[in-house]
């Protein structure tokens, strides 16, 4: 029988302006699935980011950067990211703002402009993809690191590297800044109206932990690092289709939309990814869990800091004593 594992993140916002973002939304499906769901236990903060909680399904606790630089086609070596990224001074504090659309003529300048710089100080700056960038060292350095889709939109104060190298990291931090500041192509990029690449985002450290493996058949997602994991565990991938289409036996699907439109600021158009998915995904999910095609639905939410796994079977989905309630009022419980 079929089993599904879905993970969504930041679909529950802070209970201070959940009600008004979410009044109007029309998630029948969804709100079932959330109130018919048996917890699987407490809400875990050890998973403080999707990072982790994914690379947790295939035994990886460690190493990012080094299975992200084999997917790019890097040779095996020490290996950490060093993402392009905007920080901007928003009042009192400097927000990272990931994304930045970057060329690979722009990627291959900047790295080049890196290296001119860095290049007597063991740190070697490539950019097989526009915006994946890595440094090659000669060992791994003793830090620990946030990832960048856990530091997206956050204050970089607090969330650089830390441990007994990071005072070195942060100098590197910082006199990239000013490398980049400095480089000419970033006056070019603002008067065309895009947002100049004056910092690298550095995460993913450590060697591989084990070998990549994971307990499905299909993965699907609009997140690139589940592209990796399946590709390292040779487990077959597809990019997040709008609607759900069953596969194999064990599907795994990890969805990211949400947290994209939160990066942005962008409340409606998280409005509208949801109203989406309750249409492409919820529903059918629960159609299909209700006439027995699936046997099983395993629901995983993270954000906030936590991770909060659910689990239905059809008999759960005849469970009518178990009431739904708005998308609000799970906001407002996660919050509180």
């Amino acid at each position: 029988m079929k089993k599904v594992h879905l993970v969504i993140t930041d679909l529950c916002l802070p209970k201070e302006f959940a009600a008004e973002v979410c009044a109007g939304l029309q998630l029948p499906a969804l709100e079932k699935l959330l109130a018919r769901g048996v917890s699987t236990g407490q809400p875990r903060a050890d998973s403080l980011s999707l990072d982790a909680c994914v690379c947790g399904l295939f035994s990886v606790s460690s190493g990012i950067a080094s299975l992200s630089a084999a997917f790019d086609g890097l040779p095996a070596g020490v290996w950490l990211r060093a993402d392009p990224v905007h920080v901007r001074l928003q009042r009192e504090q400097v927000v990272l703002l990931p994304d930045v659309a970057v060329s690979p003529d722009e990627a291959m300048q900047f790295c080049i402009s890196l290296n001119a710089h860095f290049s007597e100080q063991g740190v070697t700056f490539f950019a097989p993809h526009p915006n994946r960038w890595y440094v090659c060292l000669n060992e791994h350095p003793d830090i620990q690191t946030m990832p960048l889709s856990q530091a997206a939109g956050r204050n970089i104060h607090g969330n650089l590297p830390e441990g007994t190298e990071a005072r070195r990291w942060h100098q590197l931090f910082n006199e990239i800044q000013m490398l980049l500041f400095a480089n000419p192509l970033n006056a070019v990029r603002e008067a065309r109206g895009d947002v100049p690449v004056n910092s690298v985002w550095f995460w993913g450290n450590g060697p591989q932990s084990a070998p990549v493996q994971g307990e499905y058949d299909h993965v699907s997602s609009d997140e690139v690092l589940l592209e990796m994991l399946a590709s390292a565990a040779d487990i077959p991938y597809s990019a997040w289709p709008s609607e759900w289409q069953a596969s194999e036996d064990r599907q795994l699907l990890v969805w990211t939309g949400l947290r994209r439109a939160l990066q942005r600021g962008d409340l409606a158009g998280w409005r509208d990814a949801l109203q989406s998915f309750e249409t492409g995904y919820a529903k059918p999910l629960w159609q299909a869990l209700r006439s027995g095609k699936i046997e099983q639905l395993t629901v995983d939410l993270v954000g906030g800091g936590s991770l909060q796994q659910l689990s239905l079977t059809r008999f759960d989905t005849w469970a009518f004593w178990r009431r739904s309630k708005t998308l609000a009022g799970y906001s407002e419980a996660s919050a509180s």
